[in-house]
């Protein structure tokens, strides 16, 4: 029996049992890393949201104020 013949059965068994499993939970844990780092994405999009709905708020506010000041500014910047 030479060392080929000797080392193809275990080969084979890794291939059909152990690579198969070894990529399963390999990417099983990848998910689960990625299922948590989406609640801190939902966050951080929640924050964003915010921020942008204050700015939003504040420049409503510098259009009143511009069209009480200076009631034809937005013709004059187009």
């Amino acid at each position: 029996m030479s060392f080929l013949e000797f080392m193809s059965v275990p080969a084979i068994l890794f291939m059909v049992i152990v690579a198969p499993l070894w990529l399963i939970f390999h990417y099983k844990t990848q998910w689960k890393s990625q299922k948590a780092d989406s609640s801190a994405d939902e966050k951080s999009v929640k924050e964003m949201w915010a921020v942008a709905q204050r700015l939003e708020s504040r420049v409503a506010n510098l259009e009143k104020l511009l069209d009480a000041e200076a009631p034809g500014w937005r013709e004059s910047n187009l």
